[in-house]
């Protein structure tokens, strides 16, 4: 497992980051888990904005140069500047279940999410393990704040289950960030002096942090590696001086890397012995920190780990069986097989992924798991069945894999091992007509966002993720591009990661009764179901009374597993238009459904006067 922790400063994304990552060494292929904790992620309100209806240009930048090395974002979960991303190799996606994530804030007396902690916590292997990124309070003098804000931070965060609901019930602890912890009584001269001549280890005995591990009781069995790197702060932003300013701050370790194994339990096993301590064991191969990046007056800081579990859970919950080769459009057949207690849903559905996929909404196409016998075949232990169709199926040669999205525990539950597509290509050429414009033409001078009441894609309601923070893995066709003067070079390392959108999402016909409730013309339904831009949200389309939409709460956006359980809709039209179009709605008598999820009821329409006043 690698750990990475970076105070970016507010700054742009560096074109590289394949050596902070440890990538193209040695040590790559046998990492199977990379946690990335940044902290001052540009937060300010236009960019927060746009992060929450686009991906962050840091978690793109992840993404796109870890998927070449097979490795998709697992979770990750926002709190203002503070971001944590969990990444794993494809074939342990089965493996990582019971995946939530919770996000405490404690700046401002705890009204603001400045300085706080967010975390993700999952099952490896049956095995229970919390990563937990921390912004903790500035300045010397504040070692007792951030004691304080520690402990809130762990009373607070709770998970729902049976097991591990508090953060140090977990199995393994890694606790990381900008924990701003600063070197005492020592002056600046003789801690420069100390750098310069490489004799760090008389720093350490005065690092707030390593007295507070023997002092606080709340850091009782939290371990760390040496300090062999220097202090990672405070940098002149570009280079590698240490603070030049007039303020001329004291160089720290403020960036850290912290493990810990819950203890065994007191009481006495089976016949009468104390339980083996050799349940969990924890060795840190590396811990250092990357002076070649510059952006931020920060030095990144990674440390990688050598987990070793006494037994782990080697049966994923869901198998798939496939041919090696899918030649013909009849040879797209995916037999599945659940485990007994598996717990299925009608809105689970099997994706289909190009190899080097970046999180499991990126699919190409997919499948709806509702075979007529599924209750049969997991009672009975037997092999569903379905078929992915001739339309959804890609063109040409490649390598893809099959994955099951159980929409129960957000997370996959079995994949396949790659295979081959080797389809002709159609010689019609795909010509995109007059539906790519029609968006274009919108006024978009005001921004109104139309929230949903629920998010939960499933029957009943779910609570696992209580974080607020955008989920990257919903925001698959939206993706944020920087301009052309921001975007400099290439941060992948092969030209291949950064792909464009999936263009293979198939059609969707809706029956002539539905078409008229949402008063959609077939001709109209057909441009926007062919549109590009065909996976976002509200898709506009011209009428002769003015623009109408086909909202996401409709059956043709209900039908795409990356619409289900999204953040806001929303479309862009001037005040005017938003309260005309509603008036003239209102003297009409007819007001649309807001059905928001698909088990909320069918009579779900709101008032003209509710629906003006929101």
């Amino acid at each position: 497992i690698t750990v990475v922790t970076w105070n970016v400063g507010t700054a742009m994304p560096p074109n590289d980051v394949t050596s902070l990552l440890h990538l193209n060494t040695g040590e790559t292929n046998d990492v199977d888990m990379i946690a990335i904790g940044l902290q001052e992620v540009n937060s300010k309100i236009n960019k927060r904005l746009k992060d929450a209806l686009f991906t962050d240009q840091w978690s793109e930048l992840f993404m796109d140069v870890l998927s070449p090395f097979h490795f998709i974002l697992v979770s990750t979960v926002r709190m203002q500047g503070v971001i944590l991303l969990v990444f794993a190799k494809y074939y342990h996606l089965p493996f990582l279940q019971d995946i939530q994530t919770d996000c405490t804030r404690t700046g401002l007396g705890g009204y603001w999410g400045n300085k706080g902690g967010v975390s993700v916590r999952l099952s490896i292997f049956g095995h229970m393990v919390c990563f937990l990124n921390c912004h903790l309070p500035a300045h010397l003098e504040k070692a007792e704040q951030r004691k304080e804000d520690f402990a809130t931070i762990l009373h607070m965060q709770q998970f729902e289950g049976p097991v591990a609901n508090g953060i140090l019930d977990h199995d393994l602890v890694f606790w990381f960030g900008d924990l701003n912890f600063r070197i005492e009584s020592l002056d600046i001269c003789f801690v420069k002096y100390a750098i310069d001549s490489n004799v760090l280890s008389q720093l350490w005995e005065k690092d707030q942090l390593n007295i507070a591990k023997s002092t606080w009781p709340v850091l009782r069995g939290f371990q760390e590696g040496p300090l062999n790197f220097p202090p990672t702060f405070k940098f002149d932003v570009g280079t590698n001086k240490y603070d030049s300013s007039a303020k001329k701050r004291k160089p720290a370790w403020t960036d850290r890397i912290l493990w810990k194994i819950k203890p065994p339990s007191k009481g006495l096993g089976t016949g009468g012995h104390r339980p083996s301590q050799g349940v969990l064991s924890v060795s840190q191969l590396c811990y250092c920190s990357h002076m070649e990046y510059t952006v931020s007056d920060h030095k990144p800081v990674a440390a990688i780990f050598a987990v070793q579990f006494a037994s782990k859970v080697d049966k994923p919950l869901v198998e798939i069986y496939v041919a090696d080769e899918w030649s013909r459009p009849e040879q797209a057949v995916v037999r599945y097989k659940m485990a007994v207690g598996f717990h299925r849903s009608s809105w689970d559905w099997i994706g289909l992924y190009r190899v080097g996929f970046r999180h499991p909404k990126d699919y190409v196409s997919y499948v709806w798991a509702r075979s007529d016998d599924g209750e049969r075949c997991l009672e009975k232990q037997l092999s569903a069945q379905v078929m992915f169709s001739e339309e959804a199926l890609p063109k040409g040669n490649g390598e893809y894999i099959l994955g099951y999205y159980s929409n129960t525990s957000s997370s996959i539950a079995g994949v396949t091992e790659p295979f081959q597509i080797s389809l002709p290509r159609s010689e019609e050429g795909s010509s995109s007509t007059d539906s790519s414009g029609s968006s274009s033409e919108e006024d978009d001078s005001t921004l109104v966002l139309l929230a949903p009441k629920s998010r939960s894609p499933s029957p009943g309601k779910m609570k696992r993720h209580r974080s607020r923070s955008p989920s990257l893995a919903k925001f698959q066709g939206l993706i944020l591009r920087p301009s052309s003067r921001e975007r400099g070079t290439s941060r992948s390392p092969s030209p291949q990661s950064r792909r464009s959108l999936p263009r293979n999402i198939p059609t969707i016909h809706l029956p002539q009764e539905e078409l008229g409730h949402h008063g959609v013309k077939s001709k109209e339904l057909g441009q926007v179901a062919k549109s590009p831009e065909g996976n976002s949200f509200y898709h506009t389309v011209q009428e002769q009374g003015g623009l109408r939409c086909v909202s996401a709460d409709s059956s043709l956006a209900r039908a795409d597993p990356r619409n289900l359980g999204l953040l806001p809709a929303l479309r862009l039209e001037t005040i005017d238009q938003a309260l005309g179009q509603r008036r003239e709605s209102a003297d009409q008598g007819y007001y649309p459904c807001r059905r928001m999820s698909p088990t909320s009821p069918p009579g779900c329409g709101t008032s003209p006067k509710e629906e003006l006043d929101r």
